[in-house]
């Protein structure tokens, strides 16, 4: 799923362009809609085609103050978006907070979005529209809009929405997917409850997946709970994905544990930090320089935290200028590296610049001018062996250990190093050794992959059965060669890594797997009402005649073939052949007479079965041909024995 963040001036039509494009409102707060501004995050949705074959998809849209009291919750919902829709009024054209939300979308480096050229309806001169592009072109020249197309609209008149809709399905369409990590955090954006569930938290999930039953903990207070429902669009889901706007309804956290900036997380996958050294990149149009030992404030993600700059290498940084810093916060937080981040200045509020975090957990306080700390943040910031290592094998998927080593382009002492660090983190997985072996014993031709591909496997296989329980809900299972066929792509056709994928997967009881067929251990078929009663009325008939019981052509006629399916998957019949079929306690009362009848005589005919149940010749055939076919009897001419011990 993807996620498009609004930007631009107040009063700008942001909010009325994204219900035009969606039906919905964003602004959920009655002062919003009183004062006609955005102050808080609103949220909405529309579906563009943007699968390889034109498949709609379901894309999210987070609409942002634009009012400069408001900008820094504008600051938490940029954080997770893949693009940015740029609004800015015909009618007025560039303004302050126009210029400081482009530099926030570039300072984030949210590659690409569209600009949408609002309220034309109030501008009859095509003149002046032509100037007004003409500035916009002039101040997104170098910044992550310089190539985005721009789409005059009118969200009074409906005018140029389709275009503009087919504009973001492009822009979107070529960025790649959100890469699941198997280590997923959702930062929340807002906090609440609703009667009857308990709390829920939003935001845009990242990094992996969670599925119902996860158990979460919720940093810097590391208070743990369970996730008891997931919503993506208002939609329930059993797994959220990588890129997805998400609610989670959370058992055993009050809404008063939680708040705007924390982060969502499974156990043992983060750990909070206080300090982070990141790369800093000044705004050339900053009021003042940034100087060492300075109070400023820290936004990442949704958080906002007061932290002190030391500056290292200089005792204040100008405007326009870069450096390095290490920050020192006052409250914890969850970060990566890679992950970006703005500082304002607290008052008055600027916003002075921005970057990426390059160690979220530094050893220590850095000695000021070190070369030595220069060294390892610059290797850090180009990426270091086990790093580029770690990047190839995602990139490869599935290869031979020779493979990745060649894809890195690293010496084969570098790699040996960076195959140890990457063990000893749990990044690789060794199909041959699957449980992990030590660094030397990875061989040329072992079969290896990242753990966030066999996590996201791990997920594939679990969206596939959850999928089929939801367009099967009276099946039990699925069967294991449907299975093995609808995950054929996603393990390369590899036989290998599919066996592995599934016995790891029973064994870890994330499924079950019960007469070839696999189920999620939290599946159970249940009946509807009206088919509880269509299941009583025709067990009803079993039981007034055991013995010549419906067909089951006629249990389906009467039933449904769902719920007849449904009756033999949980054995409440047993089927003898294609028309035949007994209730359970029926079936185990006729094979143990059958059984008593061969100790006592010897043998049993069809006949004798027949007479003795008081059934027809149909019936006893039946039964008799799926005893021999279960090993119970055993022909021998026209009779049944029981089998020798």
């Amino acid at each position: 799923m993807r996620v498009i963040g609004t930007a631009g001036h107040v009063d700008h039509g942001k909010s009325a362009l994204v219900e035009a494009l969606t039906g919905i409102h964003p602004d959920r707060l009655k002062e919003e809609r009183e004062r006609e501004m955005t102050i808080d995050l609103g949220f909405a949705w529309l579906s563009l085609p943007l699968g390889e074959a034109g498949e709609w998809e379901e894309v999210g849209i987070v609409d942002v103050p634009g009012h400069r009291d408001f900008i820094e919750n504008m600051l938490a919902g940029v954080g997770g978006i893949d693009a940015a829709l740029f609004v800015i009024a015909a009618d007025e054209g560039v303004m302050p907070q126009t210029r400081e939300h482009l530099a926030i979308l570039d300072l984030l480096h949210i590659q690409g979005g569209v600009i949408a050229l609002t309220k034309i309806d109030l501008v009859e001169d095509e003149e002046w529209l032509d100037l007004v592009e003409s500035e916009v072109h002039s101040i997104t020249a170098g910044t992550v809009l310089a190539d985005a197309p721009m789409v005059r609209v009118s969200a009074k008149e409906r005018i140029g929405l389709e275009e503009l809709k087919a504009a973001l399905a492009e822009c979107l369409r070529v960025k790649p997917r959100r890469i699941d990590l198997g280590r997923p955090r959702l930062p929340v954006d807002r906090v609440f409850s609703i009667a009857g569930f308990g709390t829920v938290v939003t935001g845009t999930l990242l990094d992996g997946s969670l599925r119902l039953g996860d158990e979460v903990v919720i940093h810097p207070s590391e208070k743990k709970g369970r996730i008891r429902g997931l919503q993506s669009h208002k939609n329930k889901v059993e797994i959220a994905y990588p890129g997805s706007r998400t609610a989670i309804n959370l058992s055993g956290v009050d809404k008063d544990e939680i708040m705007r900036g924390d982060v969502v997380t499974r156990p043992r996958d983060y750990r909070s930090t206080r300090r982070v050294d990141v790369q800093f990149n000044m705004l050339p149009g900053a009021s003042d320089a940034l100087r060492h030992n300075a109070w400023v404030k820290f936004f990442m993600g949704t958080a906002e935290v007061m932290a002190r700059v030391r500056l290292l290498g200089a005792d204040e940084l100008p405007p326009g200028a870069q450096g390095w810093l290490q920050l020192e916060l006052m409250h914890p937080v969850i970060a990566q590296r890679g992950d970006r981040y703005i500082l304002r200045r607290p008052s008055p509020g600027e916003t002075l610049g921005g970057g990426a975090v390059i160690d979220a957990h530094p050893p220590g306080r850095h000695k000021r001018f070190s070369m030595e700390v220069f060294h390892r943040l610059e290797t850090l910031a180009e990426g270091h062996a086990a790093e580029v290592l770690h990047q190839a094998l995602v990139a490869a998927q599935l290869a031979s250990w020779s493979e990745v080593v060649a894809r890195s382009n690293l010496e084969a002492g570098q790699a040996q190093e960076a195959l140890a660090e990457l063990v000893k983190e749990e990044k690789i997985i060794n199909l041959d050794q699957l449980g992990g072996a030590p660094a030397q014993a990875y061989r040329p031709n072992d079969l290896v992959i990242s753990h966030s591909y066999w996590q996201s496997l791990v997920q594939r296989a679990l969206q596939v059965l959850a999928d089929y329980h939801r367009a099967n809900p009276l099946r039990v299972g699925m069967p294991r060669e449907e299975f093995k066929s609808r995950m054929q792509r996603a393990v390369q056709g590899s036989a290998k890594l599919f066996n592995l994928l599934l016995d790891s997967l029973i064994r870890e009881k994330h499924l079950e797997e019960t007469g070839g067929r696999l189920r999620l251990p939290q599946h159970r078929i249940q009946f509807s009402a009206e088919q509880k009663k269509q299941v009583d009325a025709l067990l009803a008939q079993f039981q007034r005649a055991p013995y010549t019981p419906p067909t089951l052509k006629e249990c389906k006629a009467l039933a449904g073939e769902e719920v007849v399916h449904a009756l033999l998957d949980l054995e409440e019949l047993v089927a003898m052949d294609a028309e035949v079929a007994f209730r359970k306690q029926d079936y185990l009362q006729m094979v143990a007479e059958i059984q008593a009848l061969i100790r006592r005589q010897g043998s049993v005919s069809v006949a004798q079965v027949r007479d003795h149940f008081q059934t027809s010749r149909r019936y006893a055939l039946a039964l008799l041909e799926h005893l021999d076919s279960t090993g119970v009897t055993q022909r021998q001419g026209d009779v049944r024995i029981l089998p020798r011990p």
